[in-house]
């Protein structure tokens, strides 16, 4: 709402428009941020690995757009608000070993773990653990693992099957 003011003639803001336009900077403000990502400090063969599944990412991933990471690095990447995200070159999860069940989607093997806000996803039987965690808002969460399987299967060399 635009109002004139009696006295001056000019055109003020009114409450509405004042309201709105807080609201609109605050969006922007929340959606422009970075999305946290720690950033892996993998060993230099998997470092080069990583850096070139990193690069064939896709833009959108469950319908989510890419956004920035924070702190930059090489390895990680997001989509989406909240985001999901990915760090290549990360250490094995404390519960992964030989013996983990092991989730198949469109060839590459993935160990979960449940968490109170999201899955967090690990490859398993390749020659880089690469963690993907997607917050609970996006059902089902393997959704996004179907969008990044193309990259990570061309880009991070299988080891041994999911079996």
């Amino acid at each position: 709402m635009v109002r004139t003011c009696p006295t001056v003639g000019r055109k003020v803001p009114g409450p509405r428009m004042i309201f709105g336009a807080v609201v609109a900077a605050l969006l922007v403000a929340v959606g422009g941020c970075a999305a946290e990502v720690p950033a892996p400090t993998p060993n230099a063969a998997t470092a080069k690995t990583c850096r070139s599944l990193v690069s064939a990412l896709p833009q959108i991933v469950d319908q989510q757009r890419h956004r920035e990471v924070e702190p930059a690095s090489d390895f990680t990447a997001a989509w989406g608000h909240p985001a999901i995200t990915l760090a290549c070159g990360v250490t094995k999860p404390a519960g992964m070993n030989a013996a983990s069940k092991c989730w198949e989607v469109n060839g590459v093997g993935w160990y979960a773990e449940e968490r109170d806000s999201d899955i967090r996803y690990t490859t398993l039987g390749r020659t880089a653990l690469v963690q993907v965690t997607v917050p609970n808002k996006y059902t089902p969460q393997a959704n996004a693992l179907v969008d990044l399987a193309a990259p990570i299967k061309s880009q991070v060399p299988v080891v041994r099957t999911c079996v």
